[in-house]
């Protein structure tokens, strides 16, 4: 009773924190403000994956979390490297 009401409580702040992220996302007024949303997008998308690996007893949830951050990683560091020297290739 109290794992499911505080299951509850996490998924709907994850959700606040997701939509919060993406807002600022699409109405950031610099790249780089967009950049770090983007990479806090990621972090909390991974959690909200690694808590319903932790409620529902699924390896997919713990292994897409670990694929997702690797993937969200290279895709940051892209990012910011073309925003310093706009290339990405030397």
């Amino acid at each position: 009773m109290i794992l499911k009401a505080a299951f509850a409580v996490a998924l709907g702040l994850m959700c606040v924190a997701l939509l919060l992220c993406l807002w600022r996302l699409v109405r950031g007024p610099t790249i780089s403000d967009r950049i770090l949303a983007l990479d806090t997008l990621y972090i909390n998308t991974i959690a909200l994956l690694v808590l319903l690996g932790v409620y529902f007893p699924s390896q997919v949830y713990l292994e897409s979390a670990v694929v997702l951050a690797m993937s969200g990683f290279i895709s940051t560091t892209a990012f910011c490297k073309y925003l310093l020297r706009g290339d990405i290739i030397e």
